[in-house]
């Protein structure tokens, strides 16, 4: 979403996971997606590459933000939010675990938060549309998607509305088109 925002045109290569191609194993070993490559540079970290587009063009000001509660956010999705999110998604991994108190954790934890900071302004950060949304969108997406019934009965309206504007977004809707398989 970032790679477009800043209207940066890209070659989309859609690769199977299970069926990696060599020459994305070449330029980055880890293995994993998604993967920017642009002459000698590769950024395989999603942060990164958002970071690396907002600095070519950030036609909105999407990084004029307290870059100290940026950071907090991050930090709490990309860290403990995410190991929730991996638990809550895959029960049969974590049968040690009860579903229920990892449901609840995960809403202590970042789902509450949103939600205040929602119900004070439209987007985390303000009245605008940051870099933080667009990172933490598709973390709350996910945990939307494991149990949709679950999820729309859970108190948090701020945080469904926000997930319905970003789902309904002309942005999101331009990203999230289907492209064939790349092989090498």
């Amino acid at each position: 979403m970032a790679l477009k925002y800043a209207g940066i045109q890209v070659e989309h290569r859609e690769i199977e996971l299970r069926n990696k191609p060599q020459s994305m194993l070449q330029i980055s070993p880890k293995g994993t997606v998604p993967v920017l490559c642009i002459n000698d540079l590769v950024l395989d970290q999603s942060l990164d590459i958002m970071r690396w587009a907002l600095q070519q063009s950030d036609p909105h000001g999407w990084t004029d933000i307290d870059e100290s509660i940026a950071k907090a956010w991050i930090e709490k999705n990309d860290g403990p939010f995410k190991i929730l999110l991996d638990q809550y998604k895959y029960p049969n991994r974590f049968l040690e675990l009860e579903p229920e108190a990892v449901l609840d954790e995960a809403l202590q934890l970042m789902l509450f938060p949103m939600e205040q900071a929602l119900q004070q302004s439209q987007y985390l950060l303000g009245s605008r549309l940051t870099w933080v949304d667009i990172a933490i969108f598709p973390f709350i997406r996910q945990f939307s998607m494991v149990n949709p019934n679950r999820f729309e009965k859970l108190p948090i309206p701020a945080v469904k509305r926000w997930l319905t504007e970003r789902l309904e977004s002309e942005l999101f809707d331009s990203v999230m088109q289907k492209h064939p398989i790349w092989k090498d």
